[in-house]
């Protein structure tokens, strides 16, 4: 069963595909059944550059999706911490 679990976002950055790098200008994440993974659900997190249609994606478990967030948030306010201290 499809679960319907759906977001997309603007963002800024860049992705390595395989033809190179290109610019990010989407991200898409969703919860559904996986292309490639061997699960039955998987947190799927797609950055596109939406001219090209260039995507990399991932399909995660949600016990590696939560790690990944964990992860990312403590390294964002690692990074904030440290541009206040550079900013001072």
């Amino acid at each position: 069963m499809c679960t319907d679990i759906f977001s997309k976002a603007p963002v800024s950055g860049s992705a390595k595909g395989p033809d190179g790098w290109f610019t990010v200008h989407e991200v898409h994440i969703g919860y559904d059944h996986p292309f490639r993974a061997p699960l039955e659900h998987a947190v799927t997190v797609d950055f596109v550059d939406g001219a090209s249609r260039h995507r990399v994606a991932v399909e995660l478990s949600l016990e590696a999706a939560r790690e990944v967030a964990t992860r990312l948030l403590h390294t964002i306010e690692q990074a904030e911490a440290y541009e206040r201290t550079v900013a001072a």
